[in-house]
């Protein structure tokens, strides 16, 4: 069984930093490309940024280019979210997922970010 799990939201003030962790198990994490997604209140999933299996590959939302940084540690099958200078347009439900941009296979159950002064 595919199990993602999120860690590393919480309160930050506008400008401030969070890094996100996602840990995978049930499948071969270093096969398979891999996706942040969020959904803020009232809205629908929007991708934020991808990472292909290696690492040679990524890319951003044009709303978080140059601010996050996505990245993967395939011996301990964990992908990250490195969030810098956040917004309160930032605040949303931050989900990992298998696959690359909007072809996402699964998906954890999220870990809340609030960008709040």
């Amino acid at each position: 069984e595919v199990q993602l799990v999120e860690s590393g939201g919480g309160l930050v003030q506008p400008g401030g930093s969070l890094r996100l962790s996602c840990v995978a198990s049930g499948f071969i994490f270093s096969t398979y490309s891999m996706s942040w997604v969020r959904q803020a209140p009232g809205k629908g999933l929007e991708w934020v940024s991808s990472i292909n299996s290696g690492s040679f590959y990524t890319d951003y939302a044009d709303a978080v280019k140059g601010r996050f940084t996505v990245s993967r540690d395939n011996a301990k099958k964990t992908l990250y979210l490195q969030m810098n200078g956040l917004k309160p347009e930032d605040t949303a439900v931050y989900f990992c997922a298998q696959g690359w941009k909007t072809t996402m296979t699964a998906r954890g159950q999220g870990t809340q970010v609030t960008v709040s002064s």
